[in-house]
Order: C-alpha cells, then sequence, then structure tokens
C-alpha cells in the first residue's frame, strides 16, 4: 500500500467532487473506495495489486463523500510546467461500505 500525501480534493459548485492524484503504475481495474472519518483517511484500491491510502483528508470532504456512491478519479503525470501536465487515467471508483 502507497502513502500518499500528494493530492487534491475539487468541489464543484454543484458538490461534484474528483479526486486528482500522481499515477500510479498499472491501470485501474474495477477500483472502490474505502473512507475512514475516524482516522482521517481514505484507502483508493485501484486493482487488485495497487492501494494508495490519503492522509489527513478534510471533514467536509468525507461529509461530501458520505453522499456519494463514488467517486470520480484523475491520475495525472505531474511536469515543472502545469500546462504539459497529462491525464494519464480518469476512472470512476466505487465507495464501499
Amino acid at each position: 500500500m502507497i502513502n500518499n500525501n500528494t493530492y487534491d480534493f475539487i468541489v464543484s459548485d454543484e458538490n461534484e467532487i474528483m479526486l486528482i492524484l500522481p499515477s500510479q503504475d498499472g491501470a485501474p481495474e474495477n477500483p472502490i473506495i474505502y473512507l475512514d472519518a475516524e482516522e482521517g483517511t481514505v484507502e483508493l484500491y485501484r486493482n487488485n495489486h495497487d492501494a494508495v491510502t490519503l492522509e489527513h483528508v478534510d471533514g467536509e470532504v468525507f461529509a461530501l463523500l458520505n453522499e456519494k456512491g463514488s467517486l470520480l478519479v484523475c491520475e495525472i503525470q505531474p511536469t515543472e510546467n502545469p500546462e504539459d501536465t497529462e491525464i494519464i487515467y480518469t476512472y470512476e471508483a466505487l465507495i464501499g461500505e
């Protein structure tokens, strides 16, 4: 499991939420997310081999995620020039119970 503190949740005016994080090795397959509000973490299981733990997640994000059944995830390849940042994977991850 990878601990990842480089991520961002973007919330639209309509309270739609997207997770943006650096791309991981391997393609996502049947991704699922588990929330742990007490610990302030979100665990993203991308496939049978890769999981990412997001730490220090804001309480407001948890409140929104608890209302949703899934989360849009965008994995990017960051560059020094933000205009050259490449989207590697975009997918919907179910929120597990």
